[in-house]
């Protein structure tokens, strides 16, 4: 088996459509599974090359399995009681053999029972259908990441997405609509292309050399990084604190998406620590330890519950002015 763990794995139905066409999986998780509120975390943006939502609801996502890259398709079937998984590429037979991972057939909601009135439960009974995803995909998920330590969402997304433009390949399978029109989704680029480029090539992307050479770093490590997801996530985390440039943050929100951990919490986060604060205490300014300290009843599902409070829109009140926008692009 490539990838199953444990006796979780829920039913499932193969099947091949003629010809030269994909191979297919129905997937029958034992919960209720939201698409973009369980694959949203997998999506830089919406401008993401790598990820689209085609208007049929059904999400396509390129990615570089341990049997070379795939393009996938989860296309929700209410009538089938299940979810449709088409695969193509070298990499099909993996992605559809973990698709039931991503689609969080490993979520448990064991011990989460958060208190009559709560925000966290009326959250809850709002995206009933939210699943902590397993993507399986350690450097994938790290790459944006890293790109997102110390900038803004808006300078992050964009450099993410000229980079995954530049130096991206095209994805197996149909071209059609995938990719929004930017003729089809786009592989990400190959940890070898990233680590062999020097730090000023980072620069027309707005990255500048320490996220740069994070990159780098963390790229030239890529194959080492995926046999983290044989052990623990906690091991996962420290192991990926070894690499230069990248910290708890990075760590744990790696953690909550490649290892599907529901209680991964990104300590060192700008605006967490000030959302969890005032939605459980009305404080609008908090730090790192205060919010593990009101996020402790929910041990074993923090990382759920953040997910929860920003699909439920949670924020602090802002005040000063907005950090602003930098560019290195002509650095």
């Amino acid at each position: 088996m490539l990838g199953m763990r444990g006796s979780t794995a829920p039913a499932t139905t193969e099947y091949r459509t003629s010809g030269s066409g994909p191979h297919g999986r129905l997937v029958r998780v034992r919960l209720p599974v939201d698409l973009p509120a369980t694959l949203g975390p997998l999506r830089v943006g919406r401008s993401d090359p790598c990820v689209a939502v085609a208007p049929d609801g059904a999400w396509w996502r390129a990615t570089r399995t341990p049997l070379g890259p795939a393009t996938v398709r989860y296309a929700p079937r209410p009538r089938e009681a299940g979810i449709r998984v088409e695969a193509w590429g070298p990499g099909a037979a993996w992605v559809l053999e973990v698709a039931h991972e991503a689609l969080g057939g490993l979520d448990t909601l064991d011990g989460f029972d958060p208190p009559r009135g709560s925000p966290v439960r009326e959250a809850h009974r709002r995206f009933p259908g939210l699943r902590v995803t397993r993507s399986n995909a350690v450097f994938e998920a790290l790459l944006p990441t890293i790109l997102a330590q110390k900038v803004t969402s808006i300078e992050a997304i964009r450099s993410y997405r000229d980079l995954v433009r530049a130096w991206g390949e095209p994805a197996p399978g149909p071209a059609g609509w995938i990719g929004g029109g930017q003729g089809g989704l786009l592989l990400p680029p190959r940890p070898e292309r990233l680590a062999g480029e020097p730090y000023f090539a980072y620069h027309a992307f707005g990255i500048e050399m320490r996220r740069a050479n994070a990159v780098r770093a963390a790229a030239a490590r890529a194959a080492a990084l995926e046999g983290l997801l044989e052990g623990s996530s906690e091991e996962g985390q420290r192991r990926l604190r070894s690499i230069p440039g990248v910290g708890a943050w990075t760590a744990a929100a790696v953690a909550g998406t490649a290892f599907g951990d529901p209680d991964a919490v990104p300590v060192g986060d700008y605006h967490l620590p000030n959302t969890v604060a005032w939605v459980f205490a009305g404080e609008p300014r908090a730090d790192d330890a205060r919010m593990l300290e009101l996020l402790r009843p929910y041990a074993g599902h923090r990382g759920r519950v953040l997910r929860l409070l920003a699909l439920a829109g949670a924020r602090a009140p802002k005040f000063g002015p907005r950090q602003p926008l930098r560019s290195f692009r002509r650095l």
